[in-house]
């Protein structure tokens, strides 16, 4: 009989005027993190990181919107070193406020470039738990989500929220594109996958099919 999986504790965050949600990720005994995502003012996350004395391995970006990455600048100088992953097809963006959206704030953001290209299904390891990156465009181009098969959860950014979507009128967004994402990329997960969004409560791949306004029951080939 094989061993079950090691154990993944989730803490999330929702810092700073867009309420984003950011994610630390850990593997009790081994101390080993990921970061998911660093939106404006993450000074919480990284105390949290520090206080638990946990030592980050990545810091994952599910897509390069200033909202999420607000704070990346402030998360490589608390953790030198840690490695900033991306979806190819933004890797331009974190220098650039009109692709980030930053310009429109007022206060545009840029920062150095990703330091790991992501493609899709990749795979990622905390510690012993595997993670496979999927690519989910349409809310951006280079949106991914990364899934756990073992521990039955996805981390999903702006591509499906509880009961909504992402938005899709920004430059670069597609609602067909996004509704072609959930349907072959995350409504294919299993059931009882529990997803954690960029924005608002989590919840779960069979709750969504079955009652997401926005893309409803229709699912397409599976991811496997």
């Amino acid at each position: 009989m094989n061993p079950p999986p090691p154990a993944l504790r989730v803490h999330a965050f929702a810092p700073g005027p867009y309420q984003t949600n950011c994610y630390v990720l850990s593997q009790p005994g081994s101390g080993a993190c990921w970061i998911i995502d660093a939106g404006f003012e993450p000074h919480h996350l990284i105390r949290h990181v520090r206080t638990e004395g946990l030592k980050p391995e990545a810091l994952l970006l599910t897509h390069a919107h200033v909202d999420h990455i607000a704070g990346v600048p402030a998360v490589r100088a608390a953790f030198p070193g840690i490695p900033a992953h991306l979806h190819e097809a933004e890797q331009d963006w974190l220098a650039d406020p009109e692709l980030n959206l930053s310009s429109f704030t007022g206060e545009p953001v840029s920062m150095a470039a990703p330091d790991v290209l992501l493609h899709d299904s990749d795979t990622l390891s905390l510690g012993g738990i595997a993670f496979r990156v999927l690519h989910t465009p349409g809310h951006s181009p280079g949106g991914v989500a990364f899934w756990c098969e073992s521990q039955a959860v996805a981390f999903v950014g702006d591509s499906l929220f509880a009961g909504s979507v992402g938005r899709t009128d920004f430059p670069g967004c597609s609602f067909e594109t996004l509704e072609r994402s959930i349907r072959t990329r995350l409504y294919t997960l299993p059931d009882a996958t529990r997803i954690f969004p960029g924005h608002g409560s989590s919840t779960t791949i069979a709750h969504e099919r079955r009652t997401n306004p926005f893309v409803t029951d229709r699912p397409g080939p599976s991811v496997r």
